[in-house]
């Protein structure tokens, strides 16, 4: 087994002759999630072998983001690196010390496409950010371009409204009511898309499949080749877009925090399952009902979930996506 002073980091990149936009497409972010590990490596084999050819741009790989994590074959090496990812001059973990690394290095492109995995059994989805604003929490310009690509990757399930949902709860849990400390503490929920973004880029995270579907690696694969052709980097017809009509696209609304190691769920949840207002999601330590306040869909159930940490999300019908889409 690895230990962090024996690790590296380990980035590829390809350039074509043409110009072109400058793709990074990242990996195993979590330890875990090796799907996008899997169609990195197989896609860098066809370029190598010249079954793929860069033409125009430059595309930069990072199978294993996070080596510690990888070594151990767990989500996490001392902290979850998709969370507070800024560069830190003094850094106190390992993590710390990867985004001293792959900051700078995402701060050098233009668009991300960040490859995860998740613990549930569903369907694949696209995390996409927030529509154009000149807000304090997110700015953005991009919409256009990154809900364009999104449409491209082979996904059909399409959901916003992470960061701006996280940023409720986190106003919610800080009991003194003192704003001054809320920048630092919306930090955390800062990873590689939303560091991308704040750098003038734009990026999209693919959820693959569970952890373990064999097919997951194939929906990262496709979604990286996609990719490539839709921005032109690769000599590949276009990527039709996903219709309208296949659509299905969520914004997250509420996050809802486990307040008592007792609370429950009131039956196996797994992601974008659908529950109708007054539906009982759980119960509290105290008997408590907890019901859905809306028609909508659940999102990241998290059954082991710590008091105060957040126990799940629900969504609800996007449907003013398509018009950023095009």
């Amino acid at each position: 087994m690895s230990t962090a002073p024996e690790l590296q980091f380990k980035s590829i990149n390809y350039t074509g002759l043409g110009a072109g936009p400058r793709l990074i497409v990242t990996g195993a972010v979590h330890g875990n999630e090796t799907c996008g590990t899997k169609a990195i490596l197989r896609v860098m084999g066809e370029i190598d072998s010249g079954a793929l050819h860069v033409a125009a741009g430059k595309v930069t790989f990072v199978p294993v983001s996070n080596p510690l994590a990888y070594a151990l074959g767990q989500r996490s090496g001392e902290r979850n690196l998709n969370r507070n990812l800024f560069p830190n001059p003094q850094p106190r973990d390992f993590e710390d010390r990867i985004a001293n690394w792959l900051c700078p290095l995402l701060a050098q492109h233009e668009v991300l496409l960040d490859l995860h995995s998740f613990n549930a059994q569903s369907q694949p989805f696209v995390m996409v950010g927030p529509r154009n604003n000149d807000g304090t929490l997110q700015p953005f310009r991009h919409a256009e371009k990154e809900r364009a690509l999104a449409r491209r990757l082979g996904v059909r399930r399409f959901v916003d409204g992470w960061l701006a949902t996280y940023g409720q709860g986190v106003r919610r849990r800080m009991k003194s009511g003192d704003e001054s400390s809320l920048d630092l503490v919306l930090r955390y929920g800062m990873g590689t898309t939303e560091y991308m973004r704040s750098t003038g880029g734009y990026a999209l995270t693919l959820e693959c499949g569970q952890h373990l579907d064999p097919a997951a690696p194939d929906v990262a694969y496709r979604a990286i080749v996609n990719t490539l052709a839709f921005l032109g980097l690769i000599a590949a017809p276009q990527p039709e877009p996903i219709a309208l009509d296949q659509m299905e696209a969520l914004s997250m609304v509420v996050v809802h925090d486990k307040l008592d190691a007792q609370d429950c769920f009131s039956r196996v949840w797994a992601s974008f399952d659908p529950v109708a207002m007054g539906e009982r999601i759980g119960t509290r330590a105290d008997g408590t009902p907890v019901l859905a306040e809306f028609d909508g869909k659940i999102l990241f159930p998290d059954v082991n979930a710590g008091p105060n940490q957040e126990w799940y999300y629900l969504t609800r019908a996007n449907p003013d996506f398509e018009r950023f889409a095009e």
